[in-house]
């Protein structure tokens, strides 16, 4: 089968990447992908089977303390409505533990 592919504004064809996974044991729940997803793929939810809170060392510049995100809890991302990726890839390229798998898709029909 061949892959979805799209056409961009000047006509080229390209052939999209969608959220296949989320690396969740690099993931720091910093919502950056969140943030610039524009279909509500991802939800931040609570990283199971840890004790403590991912370290703040681990945040860096990325937490901002305005994104409305608990910092008490160790909170992970994960994929909510994943059928709903248009495959643009904003999510990897702001991920700054570079926690997405992403892979073309066959047309289904």
């Amino acid at each position: 089968m061949s892959a979805i592919t799209g056409l961009t504004r000047g006509g080229e064809i390209y052939t999209p990447a969608f959220v296949m996974a989320i690396n969740q044991n690099n993931c720091i729940g910093c919502g950056r992908c969140f943030k610039v997803c524009p279909r509500e793929v991802f939800d931040l939810i609570e990283r199971e089977g840890v004790d403590e809170c991912i370290n703040d060392d681990d945040y860096g510049d990325y937490d901002d303390d305005d994104d409305d995100f608990s910092d008490d809890t160790a909170m992970v991302m994960a994929l909510k409505n994943e059928n709903d990726c248009i495959g643009c890839g904003s999510c990897a390229r702001i991920c700054p533990k570079k926690c997405f798998t992403h892979e073309a898709v066959s047309i289904t029909a």
